[in-house]
């Protein structure tokens, strides 16, 4: 037996051990269930307020954002016994009473009260770990424990799911148990519009999905130009319902939003003319090379042709500079390369015959006789010409970001 094996073996694994160590946590759920059961409806939604003033008397003595987070998260799991029952007990008259109620439009009955698994998920997922629960286990139900335990703060609570209609459903469904408790809930859809989102956010407990938080959050901070216009409020704590898919799968896909630019185009109406009068211009010097070429190949079967002349084409530097900003080789534009350092006269053309095709090639006057530079063939200039024309027109503002890089769900 491997020691390995044999150290298990004593001591238990890490998921025994920790198992072990939530046990009395129970527990203390469990047996503040009597008192909890003695209150009336009323006196039950009052220990929401007194939760929320008992975090706010722990906290007020914090010296620094990182000294309250450190109080905050003391006092919650201080609370987190009887807070847990509370929600449990609620869930139990629920399905009591039979309450009765719409979700998606549809009737629906509560019939759920927490088991001693699920309050060990839901402590599991207050501490910010990875609870992995089967289908049909309670996910959506667990979630209601940390949820209702952190929206105490004031801060908001949020949940991400896969899908509109999950989102939907799930709020709909324990947002009855949210209500009975006395805290607000409210769910982000992708057709709503910014007024009714910031309303949502708002809200104590905010359901969702990953991609309508991670829009929501480039636009607040890529598009929205005041405070008035962001729509979320904070990020304080949140779960990450299908954990795998969301943060490893859909990760992989950026979250792109666009938009007209907010700076001023004329650069790129006063610059467009420019551009294509030097395309135009190294268009028709390429044409006439490849065409003199061609005849003295015909008629000497000459390999290359240099000319005599220097063909320089004449380039303004804001023409230069727009091009640079584009990241095209100028060397394909008027063979002045070396990182725009090169002016018209450190280069000369060369055409070749290669195969029934002519080439053009921009040699720099430093390279060794007869290594040519960047090859050019006559359609890269038309292909770069249309490039050119498509690209010069108001950009848009673009933001990039992956739910796992930029928009952590996590709680500060």
């Amino acid at each position: 037996m491997s020691v390995d094996k044999l150290l298990t073996k004593v001591f238990g694994s890490s998921n025994q051990r920790f198992l072990k160590s939530v046990a009395p946590i129970v527990e203390q759920i469990n047996a503040f269930e009597p008192a909890v059961k003695k209150l009336s409806d009323e006196q039950l939604r009052n220990r929401t307020a007194e939760f929320k003033q008992q975090l706010q008397t722990a906290v007020a003595g914090a010296r620094d954002k990182e000294d309250r987070k450190r109080l905050e998260r003391e006092a919650l799991d201080e609370i987190l016994p009887e807070a847990f029952a509370v929600v449990k007990n609620a869930a139990r008259r629920l399905t009591e009473r039979q309450e009765t109620f719409l979700v998606c439009d549809q009737p629906m009955t509560w019939n759920m009260v927490h088991f001693d698994v699920q309050l060990i998920g839901g402590i599991v997922l207050h501490r910010g770990r990875i609870a992995e629960m089967a289908t049909g286990e309670g996910k959506t139900l667990v979630a209601t424990l940390p949820l209702y335990l952190n929206a105490l703060a004031g801060r908001g609570a949020h949940l991400v799911t896969v899908n509109d209609y999950l989102a939907r459903r799930d709020a709909e469904w324990m947002g009855q148990l949210y209500s009975f408790l006395g805290l607000s809930y409210g769910c982000i859809q992708h057709d709503q519009p910014p007024d009714l989102r910031r309303e949502q956010y708002a809200m104590d407990i905010t359901y969702g999905t990953n991609s309508e938080f991670g829009f929501d959050y480039l636009r607040d901070n890529g598009m929205a130009t005041t405070r008035e216009q962001q729509v979320q409020r904070g990020y304080h704590y949140a779960i990450v319902d299908e954990v795998d898919s969301i943060l490893i799968d859909e990760a992989r896909t950026p979250l792109i939003i666009s938009g007209p630019a907010t700076v001023s185009t004329h650069q790129y109406d006063r610059l467009k003319p420019l551009v294509d009068q030097l395309v135009r211009k190294q268009n028709m010097l390429c044409n006439r090379l490849a065409g003199e070429a061609k005849e003295l190949f015909e008629r000497a079967e000459l390999e290359t042709f240099v000319p005599l002349e220097n063909p320089a084409v004449k380039v303004s530097p804001a023409a230069r500079k727009l091009a640079t900003e584009l990241r095209v080789h100028l060397t394909e534009i008027t063979g002045t390369g070396k990182d725009g350092e090169a002016t018209e006269a450190d280069v000369r053309y060369v055409a070749a015959k290669l195969g029934d095709d002519t080439y053009v090639h921009i040699v720099f006057t430093d390279t060794p006789e007869g290594e040519p530079g960047p090859l050019s063939k006559l359609d890269a200039f038309r292909a770069y010409q249309a490039e050119v024309r498509s690209r010069l027109q108001a950009p848009p503002a673009t933001g990039e970001a992956t739910i796992i890089g930029d928009y952590r769900m996590l709680r500060e």
